[in-house]
């Protein structure tokens, strides 16, 4: 079953990019091959100069590692650890000495400066949503990638996700895509990408004010 067909997309460096469209039109497909997460049976898929299709997966796990940040609905954090020591991991992974200490900035960052002992069980929606953002924020990537990043939570959280994901972007020059049926949100972003039965229908930039 082909899921994405004819998609050609190219996101620039330091860019925020929505992508919007019904259920089942492929946004989150897109975003994953975007970010090596899933192989594209056909066509070219290139992230940051790399061609993804050449890359085993140790090689995309290497790309991905300090390149990329994902952001899920789910938050997908491991529920034996702790907010720090969720940050701390993939820190630890990727070699960096300092793992503990740069985690625990980047909570703090998200404002769960005074959670790092919890487990995601002790923590709200939001929060446990923030500490994903700092998850993923910490290694410095140089590409963002949320999917629905807001579904699961009530607006006043929502709102601070979404402060915080764009402050990614003017801070740290990191690129941001994100999937999202909201559709004020997607407005937020420079640039608009509509999808539909699996291929691109408009893409469009905001105006300048």
């Amino acid at each position: 079953m082909e899921i994405l067909r004819g998609v050609s997309l190219e996101v620039g460096a330091g860019e925020t990019v929505g992508i919007v469209g019904p259920s089942g039109s492929g946004k989150s497909s897109l975003l994953m091959i975007m970010g090596g997460l899933e192989r594209a049976t056909s066509g070219d898929a290139r992230l940051l100069g790399a061609d993804l299709s050449s890359l085993d997966e140790d090689g995309l796990a290497r790309l991905r590692r300090n390149q990329v940040g994902v952001v899920f609905q789910s938050f997908h954090l491991i529920p034996t650890m702790t907010a720090l020591e969720n940050v701390a991991t993939p820190l630890e992974l990727s070699g960096e000495r300092r793992a503990f200490d740069r985690a625990a900035a980047a909570l703090e960052q998200v404002g769960l400066g005074g959670r790092l002992d919890h487990y995601p069980a002790q923590l709200s929606g939001g929060e446990q949503q923030r500490v994903a953002l700092a998850r993923a924020a910490a290694p410095r990537p140089k590409l963002l990638l949320a999917d629905e990043p807001t579904g699961n939570l009530d607006g006043a959280s929502g709102a601070a996700i979404i402060e915080l994901l764009f402050g990614l972007n003017s801070e740290l020059g990191a690129t941001i895509v994100l999937v999202t049926h909201d559709e004020s949100l997607a407005a937020r972003c420079q640039r608009q990408v509509r999808m539909g039965d699996g291929g691109v229908v408009s893409d469009t930039f905001a105006q300048a004010a």
